[in-house]
């Protein structure tokens, strides 16, 4: 039988956003593996079925719903079919998000403005909300945002409106920091610099093929998020910085 050394999240649920690919796909694998149920949400069907097939493997419940974090409506069904699916709510894990290939402010629309922020930064909050109530009722709670490097050190690579609303994810972060933490409920902004997942081809110019072994891959965010899941309610890290060691890509 799995014990609590090796399953401790056993008995823990989470959430997460994003989940049909990249961080959010080995974020849900990397839950599972420790034991958590979990709850995944993103806009297509097909692939978060291809994730929840991979968690079913490990042996926990598995529940999903496709939605776009901008839809409120959506965001608090999805919440609620998981409070009362599981009963609880012990993780949040906010990964969706997405790019444009126009980027600059040279040539950013409103559209592509208006799409990324809803997405990036408005998700987070809706996500964040809607689970809340639920925390406080357990006095127990830990919420991981993943922002970007780009959310502390604005970047022409990532964008206008992406580093808009990157800098704005690390804010709601520590916010509910500030008004949450006599509930019982923590929250960590994980800022990550390069990440080989799918977004990556809305890069306006693509990095050389090589790049992408040097770059950080999903797992590693996963095995973060995991991490943090894993502390004891007294351990709040408010914020994480990792990147890859290469700075520059040469052959």
């Amino acid at each position: 039988m799995p014990t609590t050394n090796t399953r401790p999240l056993a008995g823990k649920v989470a959430l997460i956003t994003g989940a049909g690919s990249g961080i959010g796909r080995a974020a849900a694998i990397a839950l599972a593996e420790a034991g958590a149920s979990v709850s995944l949400s993103g806009r297509r069907a097909m692939l978060l079925e291809e994730t929840a097939a991979a968690l079913r493997e490990r042996d926990v419940a598995v529940r999903y719903r496709a939605l776009d974090v901008a839809d409120n409506a959506a965001v608090e069904g999805w919440v609620a079919d998981a409070r009362d699916a599981f009963g609880r709510i012990d993780i949040l894990v906010n990964s969706a998000g997405t790019n444009a290939p126009n980027r600059s402010w040279q040539n950013t629309s409103l559209e592509s403005w208006d799409e990324i922020i809803a997405t990036n930064l408005k998700g987070v909050f809706q996500c964040t909300r809607a689970v809340l109530p639920i925390m406080r009722a357990q006095k127990d709670g830990l919420i991981v945002n993943v922002s970007s490097m780009a959310g502390i050190h604005a970047s022409v690579v990532s964008g206008v409106a992406y580093s808009a609303s990157k800098f704005g994810v690390v804010s709601l972060t520590q916010s509910v920091n500030l008004e949450e933490w006599h509930n019982g409920i923590r929250a960590t902004v994980i800022c990550p610099g390069e990440v080989n997942t799918p977004i990556m081809e809305k890069r306006p110019v693509q990095p050389p093929s090589h790049a992408y072994a040097q770059m950080l891959q999903p797992e590693d965010i996963a095995r973060t998020i995991a991490f943090l899941a894993s502390l004891p309610p007294r351990v709040l890290i408010d914020e994480i910085l990792i990147r890859p060691t290469v700075r520059e890509y040469r052959p």
